[in-house]
């Protein structure tokens, strides 16, 4: 079985098992920019939390973006690197509003997908994974985030390289209009199943397919 294939399948029974994803979409694309920052290396509640009281300090973007930073790292506290974050986050803001003269990201829908990567790329310490997101969840763009999770669940399906980056690799492998639901599954398989430690691979739905369980239950 070639890796488009694999793939192909990984998701059919991912489907299966946890069934359709419904994420709430579309999203607003600048929100989901500041979100995934403020989710870099820490958890889905610190995020959560951080960005709420983000917003509730600045409930414009404007206002974010013209505050002191001390005042915007205090607002991020709870995902942690708050002053890092701070930075990142007003730095990001000044540049869109630099190129665009407001602080709109709708813009990117209209965009051929290679200039609307480029744009976010472009912008301070946003990479793959996160233009990615914000074009997937936020315009259905066929693209696919890969986090720590899905990374470590394709290498042991060995469908990723170590030496690989993965979003190049594992594009084309990724069956058309199902990019959303399989990043999502995988995401799930990697923090309920496929563990970084003591991964439970007798309850994996694709331990047929992967080599690194197979192993491991060999043993």
């Amino acid at each position: 079985m070639g890796p488009k294939e694999k793939m192909a399948e990984v998701a059919r029974r991912l489907r299966r098992t946890y069934g359709p994803a419904h994420p709430r979409l579309p999203r607003d694309p600048l929100e989901l920019l500041i979100q995934t920052i403020l989710s870099q290396h820490t958890s889905d509640r610190n995020r959560d939390r951080a960005y709420a009281q983000l917003r509730r300090s600045f409930p414009t973007w404007e206002k974010l973006m013209e505050a002191p930073v001390e005042a915007v790292a205090e607002a991020v506290r709870g995902a942690g690197l708050h002053r890092q974050r701070a930075e990142r986050i007003q730095a990001v803001l000044r540049r869109i509003h630099n190129e665009r003269q407001n602080l709109d990201l709708t813009f990117l829908e209209e965009l051929p997908l290679p200039m609307a990567e480029e744009f976010l790329l472009s912008l301070p310490g946003v990479g793959k994974k996160t233009a990615s997101v914000v074009l997937l969840f936020a315009f259905a763009k066929p693209l696919f985030p890969v986090d720590t999770h899905i990374q470590r669940v394709t290498r042991r399906l060995g469908l990723l390289n170590s030496k690989d980056e993965p979003h190049e690799a594992l594009r084309p492998w990724v069956p058309r209009g199902r990019e959303l639901e399989l990043h999502l599954h995988l995401i799930r398989l990697g923090r309920e199943v496929c563990r970084p430690r003591h991964p439970r691979c007798s309850s994996c739905p694709v331990l047929d397919l992967c080599p690194f369980g197979q192993h491991a239950q060999g043993e």
